[in-house]
Formats: C-alpha cells, sequence, structure tokens
C-alpha cells in the first residue's frame, strides 16, 4: 500500500459524489424518494426558460433517446412539463413543473448547507482559493458557461 493521494481528478469526483449524497437524501426527505441520480443530472440541467429536449440530451451527456425516457418518467412523476415551443409549432420545450421548481429550490439549499460545512472546515481563505480556482478552471473545462 502506497501513501500517495488519489489524482486531483478523483478528489473533486469523491467532493462531487458526497454533494450528490446528501441532495438525493434531503430529496428523498422532502418526499420526492422515487427519482433517481440519472434523473436528477437532468433536472440539473435545465435553464430556468424552457428547452429543448436535444439541447437537454446534449447537456447531461446522454443521447436523445435516454434524455426523452427520462424526461417521459420526469413528467409522469410531475417533475417536469413539455409545452409548445413559441418558434415551433410541431416541436415542444421541456421546463420544471412546480414541483420540479421545489425540488430544485431543496437541493439549492442542501448544496448551500454542504458549501457552509466545507467553508467552516477549510476556513474562508482556503474555501475561496478553492472556488476561485474551479472557477478558472472552468474557463477550459465546460463548454456549456
Amino acid at each position: 500500500m502506497t501513501d500517495e493521494l488519489p489524482a486531483l481528478g478523483v478528489l473533486m469526483f469523491v467532493a462531487h459524489r458526497s454533494i450528490e449524497r446528501r441532495v438525493m437524501a434531503r430529496l428523498a426527505d422532502a418526499g420526492a424518494d422515487d427519482i433517481t441520480l440519472a434523473q436528477s443530472r437532468v433536472v440539473q440541467r435545465l435553464a430556468p426558460e424552457p428547452m429543448r429536449l436535444t439541447d437537454l440530451a446534449e447537456q447531461a451527456g446522454v443521447t436523445k433517446q435516454t434524455a426523452g425516457g427520462i424526461v417521459d418518467q420526469l413528467e409522469a412523476a410531475g417533475y417536469l412539463v413539455r409545452v409548445p415551443d413559441p418558434s415551433d409549432r410541431r416541436a415542444r420545450l421541456v421546463t420544471l413543473s412546480d414541483r420540479g421548481v421545489e425540488l430544485c429550490e431543496i437541493a439549492a439549499q442542501e448544496v448551500e448547507a454542504v458549501e457552509r460545512e466545507w467553508r467552516d472546515h477549510l476556513g474562508a481563505d482556503d474555501y475561496a482559493a478553492l472556488e476561485k480556482s474551479l472557477i478558472r478552471l472552468r474557463e477550459i473545462t465546460d463548454p456549456y458557461r
């Protein structure tokens, strides 16, 4: 066994998964125990305004068919709705339902709680440096910024 630390990407993944687990547990506590991690990853990609399924699939990193199936499930569960596309009468856009908006607010509150815990653990200066560095990395890693 070696004393080497995991690669930076692994460390970032561990932190991300910790937030995901906390958010999913909080959603379950709020009565959304029927939403899966895959579904939550699609929901969190929804912009405040309605969006096309193809754009949602691209941002979630899944096929249009997979996104369509997940959207069908989320719509049936009452978390999403499809609305007419004002620019194309034949097309439909995907957006959050009132319940979906409520769940996103609950998730955001839990993320804020985790971030407060991290700030308390790391100290304000180290937390600010971490945040600043990750924001800078986003310049070269996030195609949707």
